[in-house]
């Protein structure tokens, strides 16, 4: 396990040493793959395909110049964007080097070109960060012990990171139960971060400074684009309650909290326009990260029309993979001056000589927020150049917090996922199909992984039960058996159809709804959008997808068909989405320095406090005014902050009359929602409240309907030995609970695609999901049922955090 800093060379370092042997051995008899590289993000493998073959052709000549035998090794790149052709060909005629995603190395071990990596020898992970912690890692872990399995031997693995933590565990998820070498290169980072606030008040926007113009007429509905923003794709776990939002002026969180539309409220955006032109303009290249795709395309669109040319480009996930790399050349060539970017950029993609990053919006994480940022200056020993812009006073106590731990390198941990039962059952499918496996093989390969190092034989019986068709009612009786279990022999095997289930409904990205957008009825794929976005557009009108503007010419079951429309107004897209809330870690530092705020205020005074702000985190003047008066503001209503040390309570009558309790506290949605479940419970079964909750990172607010007065504090603070009862018991009929089972459901190949390349219509995927759910209901060891209540408890719910947190305060109380 290789950890160095972003841009120092790892991946070159990794592929050296194969490159060596590759070039100066004798051609193998037969030929195979050799080495196999897999990266989290397609875009990723393009990118490091590009970048080995001009180092492959550096050494060739250097051999050549020196007299020296060289054979240049072959590269392939295989991932869902590859062609038949090209697939067939490199069964056929495989490259020594392949280059691929977790996704596609999963479907080369279900086909027949599986029999070109017996001869594998070493295996590179790339940003083993951005997949242990999650489903896709656990997916990854099983497909390279099946590759083990099939080679009868263990090829070498390599993992890359910039940001890993902590090294044990990551070794642990690189190697399984085998010794992991740790090299650890990681140095301070050497980063070059401020913060800027582009009004003397966030508060009052439209108070520009002298001389400043608005860039834009806010927005025809009343709602600021930061509002809509964390609507549209940064709900942290429901989108129907969009408790994502912050609780702020003008946000979507405020207007529902009102029940009624509010006036229009004052944008920052009008003065944030002409400082990120100016930026973008000043440097040769610059990139701009924001953290949904639908602000992506608002802002690209914006910017264009404020520079009164094509100065930017939008770059996310739902644009066509030509398309980005087009983006990305033309940005590498100089021809584009910047590109307004999400995640899709987020990891270890050369993009040349970037100058500057500019992050809309606090990252979210320190780790994040340094892979945006190694993005400029990606190269041995340089410095990267980053401004942050908050888009509101909360965030701007965030961002400081954020920006913070980036210079000092304080990346969160990762835990790696134990026991995900639904990729355990996709991955046993796959394998029985491709040939028969003695049971007791069969769990002593699984529990070679990390994620799986504890599975019993009982949980894995369980798991085989439900594959081989022993349901526990005749209720489910439209599932089918994926594969048959000689209980006699113990072995397991595929039933016919199964192979191709495994390849049709494989991986573990959940169908998020998405319409493929195509030039034409069968011209190139330029992008996606969300289904509800689709079912709202109708032929003839125009959209904005990659910051260019479309007419759409017809929508069928999976795909829109459009035409270009230079030159007209386009409407903006919306994708809904799901953010993975504020790490805990990062919650405890934006606590505790909330409090040493607080108390330098109290004690130094305003003035102190604003110049402490400046000179030791490297905040504008306007934005160390904007975070002194968002402390004291708070501190002079409550008489009190929340802090790592202190939950703040709060209570009022809103419009309507009735009341709402604020819980405030910085610890972040993972630690609120569970908590939120809890007060929800206990106040609807032991008093009789009806209540509504809504969370977000910043706390947790609840409304009682017609109540004459509140519950009294303790009602909000549960006893920490029952609060994983009270969450369970009110967790079952949630629509987290819904929508995390459906998407377990289609993992474990109970829920499959119904045709080869054509989606499932997302209300068809929920009308099937509801009617599975209402019959696993009354069978709680139903392997799907545990699965989902453990991804709830364990990778969406933080409860040890929140039972150590409730345990503090309920002692301090």
């Amino acid at each position: 396990l290789l950890v160095a800093p972003t841009g120092s060379g790892k991946t070159l370092a990794a592929f050296l040493s194969s490159i060596d042997r590759l070039s100066t051995e004798a051609p193998p008899s037969k030929s195979g793959v050799r080495v196999v590289y897999v990266s989290p993000l397609k875009a990723l493998v393009y990118d490091i395909e590009r970048n080995l073959r001009a180092p492959l052709v550096g050494l060739a000549r250097v051999a050549e110049r020196r007299g020296q035998a060289f054979r240049v090794p072959r590269v392939a790149i295989r991932t869902g964007d590859t062609s038949q052709k090209e697939r067939r060909d490199q069964a056929r005629d495989p490259a020594e080097i392949l280059v691929t995603t977790p996704e596609s190395l999963y479907l080369v071990l279900g086909s027949r070109q599986r029999e070109t990596l017996e001869s594998v020898d070493t295996v590179i992970v790339d940003e083993i960060h951005a997949l242990a912690a999650t489903k896709r890692g656990a997916h990854l872990a099983l497909s390279l012990e099946r590759l083990s399995a099939l080679e009868g031997r263990d090829p070498q693995r390599i993992g890359l990171s910039a940001t890993a933590r902590p090294l044990e565990e990551m070794g642990r998820f690189l190697g399984g139960d085998r010794p992991v070498a740790l090299v650890d290169a990681r140095m301070p980072p050497r980063v070059d971060l401020r913060l800027s606030v582009p009004v003397p008040d966030m508060t009052r926007p439209d108070v520009l400074p002298e001389g400043a113009a608005p860039a834009a007429d806010p927005e025809p509905n009343g709602l600021a684009p930061d509002a809509e923003d964390a609507f549209d794709a940064d709900a942290p776990f429901d989108a129907e309650a969009a408790g994502a939002a912050p609780v702020a002026e003008g946000s979507v969180l405020a207007a529902l909290l009102a029940r009624d539309r509010p006036p229009p409220a004052p944008s920052l955006w009008p003065a944030l326009y002409p400082k990120l032109l100016e930026q973008i303009r000043a440097h040769r290249s610059a990139i701009v990260f924001v953290n949904s795709r639908g602000l992506c395309e608002r802002l690209a669109q914006r910017l264009n029309e404020l520079a009164g040319e094509e100065l930017v480009r939008a770059h996310h996930g739902s644009i066509a993979h030509a398309t980005r790399r087009q983006i990305e050349e033309s940005l590498k060539a100089g021809t584009l001056r910047g590109i307004v970017a999400t995640s899709s950029l987020e990891l270890g993609i050369d993009m040349g000589a970037v100058d500057l990053v500019l992050m809309v919006e606090s990252p979210g994480a320190v780790a994040r927020g340094l892979q945006r940022v190694g993005r400029a200056g990606h190269h041995v020993g340089a410095t990267s150049s980053g401004l942050l812009f908050p888009k509101h006073r909360g965030d701007l106590l965030e961002s400081t917090v954020v920006a913070d731990g980036m210079r000092r390198g304080e990346v969160e941990a990762i835990t790696v996922p134990r026991n995900p039962l639904d990729v355990l059952a996709q991955q046993i499918v796959a394998a029985a199909a491709q040939e028969p496996w003695e049971v007791d093989a069969l769990h002593g390969l699984v529990r070679r992984t990390a994620s799986f190092r504890e599975l019993s034989r009982e949980l894995l019986d369980a798991v085989l039960d439900m594959l081989a068709g022993r349901y526990p009612s005749t209720d489910f009786s439209e599932l089918r058996p994926r594969l048959t279990w000689d209980r006699d022999a113990d072995t397991i095997q595929g039933r016919p159809g199964s192979a191709r289930l495994a390849i049709l409904s494989g991986g573990t990205i959940p169908d998020r709804g998405l319409y493929a957008v195509h030039i034409g009825s069968d011209g190139p794929r330029i992008g996606e959008l969300d289904e509800e976005m689709v079912h709202e557009t109708r032929p003839g009108e125009t959209v904005t997808l990659g910051a260019s503007t479309w007419r759409v010419t017809e929508i069928t079951r999976d795909r829109v068909g459009v035409v270009p429309a230079p030159g007209e107004p386009g409407k903006l897209p919306f994708w809904r989405g799901e953010g993975p809330g504020r790490p805990i870690e990062l919650g405890r530092r934006l606590g505790a320095f909330a409090r040493e705020l607080g108390e330098r205020c109290r004690e130094e005074g305003r003035d102190a406090c604003e110049r402490w702000l400046r000179e030791a985190h490297a905040l504008d003047d306007w934005a160390a005014a904007n975070l002194t008066d968002y402390l004291l503001e708070q501190e002079e209503t409550t008489g009190t902050l929340p802090t790592d040390r202190a939950i703040t309570v709060e209570r009022f009558r809103d419009e309507l009359g009735d009341w709402r309790v604020c819980i405030l506290s910085p610890f972040g949605a993972r630690v609120h929602a569970p908590w939120a479940l809890a007060v929800e419970a206990g106040l609807s079964q032991e008093a009789g409240y009806d209540v509504q909750a809504l969370w977000s990172d910043d706390g947790i607010v609840l409304r009682f309907a017609d109540a004459e007065r509140t519950p009294s504090l303790d009602a909000f603070l549960p006893d920490p030995d029952e609060v994983e009862e009270l969450v369970v018991g009110q967790l079952g009929q949630s629509s987290l609970f819904a929508a995390q089972f459906r998407e377990n459901a289609a993992r474990a190949l109970l829920l499959p695609r119904r045709r080869p390349g054509a989606r499932t219509p997302l209300w068809s995927q929920r009308l099937r999901a509801q009617n599975l759910l209402a019959v696993a209901r009354g069978f709680p060891s139903f392997p799907i049922m545990l699965e989902t209540y453990r991804s709830c408890l364990q990778d969406v719910f933080d409860l040890p955090s929140l039972r150590a947190l409730l345990g503090a305060v309920r002692r301090r109380a």
